[in-house]
């Protein structure tokens, strides 16, 4: 009998890398991994999988040697599993280059782009074909509400993935996108963020321009007509263009209406009806995510009422305006929420789903670039579209040089200024306590943060039971 390959990944309990694990498991091979930390839900998958992960970095970890190590983007020089990959010369490769050549290989590639909305929309996108039978594989950096996991090798000809910009590995500083060969590109707003890794806007412009261009002359670029960025990054594409929007674009939306059980509206196709669609997920954004997945299942053949089902039947992803709880008639919910322009969209859809209740914005910085001052002078704007700020400490704080790093003083006062109340509380603990004494029923409470946040949500939702009793 041959023995299985082995394939160890070191940074596992990111989301890429975890779904990697599992489209590998699923595969065949015997997969390890290693991280420094791991957190459900990456921690309960990989449990579930029955997949060996050893907490921390061991050099010991890699005798025998792996057939492959798969190093994730996180991991640095210094590493000792990553110093013994290279002091012993062991075959090794990046997330995105094992995902192209093992799974994407042969495929119909969707890839997923731009600054804001790409979990969302790739989970609705797999849903969508799954759900008319066509069997795609994905993978998806989020915990989708309709699948069992976020990934699978699926049978069908098409591969949907989340194409991020972030940088690849240590020896691969290219973005990850640029590995998945798109046959179909979806690119929505284009915005300037990971400050980590792009000096400004027109870097991350350069990014784009290079993902477009390697998009086939047969194939498709599904673009946010709305963003003049995302429109002049795609102005020379090769492909086939097919714009969609609120305003302009061959796709568009009419007749939108948000309600507190999500919204309604029409796709148009071409300025002709197309489908009509009633779905869970609320706010212009997800409008605009829905009408790129339906060019994108439109150009893998589906039918108009195919499309229409499968958009009106996903129910959506984890941490996006996910409903936590409601206590004591204070509403928790949790959202991704990590960029000015999400956090702004994100509070102005609750405002319209749940319209005259008073609503806290609770925001942890935490993203490489919220805990940076590159968004300092835009962050108070985006937060005063609630009627209270409650800041966290910087996630980190001594990672970030303190001419770099967010201040929050500064910030509150901004925000203050612009006559919405805000405050500074140290941590999780004194925020739910703060929360829990100060939001009256009928309150919204929206968690901002792109991590755990410490278990704010559970914690306030313990504090307001307790206070109800």
């Amino acid at each position: 009998m041959t023995a299985r390959e082995h394939v160890h990944l070191i940074g596992i309990g990111g989301t890429g890398m975890a779904a990697l694990a599992g489209l590998l498991h699923e595969r065949g091979c015997r997969v390890t991994g290693s991280d420094r930390a791991l957190y459900p839900p990456t921690s309960t998958l990989l449990e579930s999988l029955g997949i060996e992960v050893g907490v921390g970095f061991d050099a010991a970890r890699l005798d025998p040697p792996p057939d492959l190590v798969v190093v994730g983007n996180a991991v640095r020089r210094g590493n000792p599993e990553a110093e013994e990959v290279l002091d012993r010369r062991l075959r090794h490769a990046s997330m995105p280059q094992v995902l192209a050549e093992r799974f994407l290989e042969g495929r119909h590639s969707i890839v997923v782009a731009g600054t804001h909305g790409k979990t969302t929309t790739t989970a609705w996108l797999a849903w969508v074909l799954h759900r008319a039978g066509r069997e795609p594989g994905f993978l998806i950096g989020g915990v989708p509400l309709d699948f069992e996991r976020s990934f699978a090798v699926g049978r069908g000809p098409a591969f949907v993935v989340e194409g991020d910009e972030y940088d690849t590995a240590f020896f691969d500083k290219g973005p990850k996108f640029m590995h998945y060969r798109p046959d179909t590109a979806l690119v929505g707003t284009v915005e300037f963020d990971h400050a980590d890794i792009y000096r400004d806007l027109e870097h991350v412009e350069t990014a784009f321009r290079w993902f477009t261009n390697i998009v086939p002359r047969r194939g498709l670029l599904v673009r946010h007509e709305d963003c003049e960025v995302t429109r002049r990054v795609t102005a020379k594409a090769p492909s086939r263009v097919e714009g969609y929007g609120l305003a302009s674009g061959r796709w568009r939306a009419a007749d939108v209406a948000d309600g507190e059980d999500g919204c309604r509206f029409r796709v148009l196709r071409d300025g002709e009806r197309f489908a009509d669609v009633e779905t869970a997920m609320s706010g212009e954004h997800n409008v605009l995510n829905a009408l790129a997945v339906a060019a994108a299942a439109h150009e893998q053949g589906l039918t108009a009422e195919e499309i229409a089902a499968g958009l009106s039947s996903f129910r959506g992803v984890k941490r996006r305006l996910e409903v936590r709880g409601e206590v004591g008639g204070v509403l928790v919910l949790d959202d991704f929420a990590h960029h000015p322009t999400a956090i702004r969209t994100t509070l102005a859809t609750i405002r319209k789903r749940w319209p005259g209740r008073r609503l806290y914005a609770v925001l942890e910085p935490r993203s490489w670039s919220m805990r940076r001052n590159v968004f300092q002078d835009r962050l108070p704007d985006a937060l005063a579209v609630a009627d209270e700020v409650v800041l966290a400490r910087v996630y980190g704080q001594d990672e970030i040089p303190e001419d770099r790093r967010l201040d929050p003083d500064r910030l509150t006062a901004a925000i203050a200024a612009a006559g919405r109340p805000a405050r500074f509380l140290e941590d999780a603990d004194t925020i739910a306590a703060w929360l829990a004494e100060h939001a009256a029923p009928g309150a919204v409470v929206a968690v901002l943060s792109n991590g755990g946040f410490d278990g704010l949500h559970d914690k306030l939702l313990a504090r307001l039971g307790s206070r109800t009793r």
